[in-house]
Formats: structure tokens, C-alpha cells, sequence
């Protein structure tokens, strides 16, 4: 009996997280949202658009304290799932379980509450320098007044968001994106919070080639 590719794919990807220790209960999980995923995934061309639309259908019927968790588990599926030997590779080489990292959340809020702190918040150093090296490469795309200020926002609370993470990477990053993004119930605001999201990452960690990756619709793939 011929094996459907996303069953073939969830095996592989499974069968590779358990040879890396993966608990029980966590492969148990993964494969529970993964199977909701491939119900999606039938039949669709194998590239990122498709992936992006099964993934948000299914990524609404869950619970947005998951989202995170289930987000992680859709990226590093991903390549299984399209057959990037390449990309299969380097994740058996470099993945491993970051407890901390797992652990660790942003606390509770609502989008109006983090909105309506902005005005109060006091941003230090470390913070102020990836924020102003931002604004100023908005200004050099010719960005106009009310973009520069919707897009810092989103950005400031990128960084309200990291404040308490017990190590500051592309991890900590990840997880507060995930957990901020459920906030947002405007998808058009959403879209436009994901392109900050892309964006503001390389001036987080100091890209010196950060002003390159302005106003471009591309992957997710610099903070994976």
C-alpha cells in the first residue's frame, strides 16, 4: 500500500526527534497537530505558499496558549515535508532540546495593554540601538511618517516582550513572536506585524546587512 507523502514525511521527521531524546508525550503531541496538518496538506504543491495557507487554517483551531509549540513543530517539519535533503541535514546536525528555551514565555498581555505602554516605557541602551539603526533605515527607504511610527511600535513590542527571556537568541525571538502573534486578531495587522517581525530581527542582532532585507516579502528563515 503506497504511504501519502505527508505520512511518509511526519515518520521521518518523528523518527528524528526521537532518536534526538524527544520525550514520549512530545512526539505524542506533534503527531496529534501534525496530522491535522497534512489533512490540509493533501494534494497541495510542495512550496511555502501552500504550506503557509494549510498551516493558518489549521493553526486557528488551537488553543493560543499552543500556538507556539505547534508554530516550532510546522518550521521543523517543513523541510520534511518538501524533501530538503539539505536543510534535513544541517537540522539532524545542529537540533537539540533547549530546555530554557522551551520553558520560557513572555507574561500575559493583551495587545492594548502593550499598546498603551509604549508611551510609558523607558527602552535602555542595549534596546535603543537596534531601534534607532531601524528608523533610520525606514527613513532611508523613504518610508513615510505614519509607517516609521506603526512599525517602531510593532518593534517596541517586540522588545517589551523579550525583556524577561533568560537568554536573548533567535529561540527567545521565536518564542515571543508566537506567543505575541495570537494577539492580533486583524489579519492585515497581523501581516504587517510578521514583515516588522522579519525585519527588525536583523537590526536585534546587529546585522551589519540589516538595511538589505527592508520592505521584502520573504521567508522567515534569518531567525529559525
Amino acid at each position: 500500500m503506497q504511504i501519502s507523502r505527508e505520512k511518509e514525511a511526519i515518520s521521518a521527521y518523528l523518527k528524528l526527534l526521537q532518536s534526538k531524546g524527544a520525550a514520549s508525550g512530545m512526539l505524542y503531541k506533534r503527531s496529534l497537530f501534525l496530522d491535522r496538518l497534512s489533512e490540509n496538506l493533501a494534494d497541495k504543491s510542495l512550496d511555502g505558499a501552500g504550506y503557509g495557507r494549510a498551516l493558518d487554517v489549521v493553526i486557528k483551531t488551537i488553543p493560543a496558549e499552543d500556538w507556539h509549540i505547534n508554530l516550532n513543530a510546522a518550521r521543523e517539519f517543513y523541510p520534511f515535508w518538501v524533501k530538503d535533503i539539505k536543510a534535513i541535514a544541517a537540522f539532524n546536525l545542529h537540533y537539540g532540546f533547549d530546555i530554557g528555551a522551551i520553558q520560557w514565555k513572555p507574561l500575559p498581555a493583551t495587545l492594548k495593554s502593550l499598546t498603551d505602554s509604549l508611551a510609558l516605557e523607558k527602552f535602555d541602551t542595549a534596546e535603543n540601538w537596534p531601534l534607532k539603526a531601524y528608523v533610520q533605515a525606514l527613513h532611508d527607504e523613504g518610508a513615510e511618517k505614519i509607517v516609521v511610527e506603526t512599525r517602531v511600535k510593532f518593534a517596541k513590542i517586540i522588545l517589551i516582550r523579550l525583556r524577561d527571556a533568560p537568554v536573548k537568541n533567535h529561540k527567545s525571538y521565536r518564542t515571543a513572536v508566537d506567543v505575541t502573534l495570537p494577539l492580533f486578531n486583524n489579519k492585515e495587522i497581523k501581516t504587517l506585524f510578521l514583515s516588522v517581525v522579519r525585519e527588525f530581527y536583523h537590526f536585534w542582532t546587529g546585522n551589519p546587512d540589516s538595511a538589505h532585507n527592508m520592505f521584502r516579502d520573504g521567508s522567515e528563515e534569518g531567525f529559525q
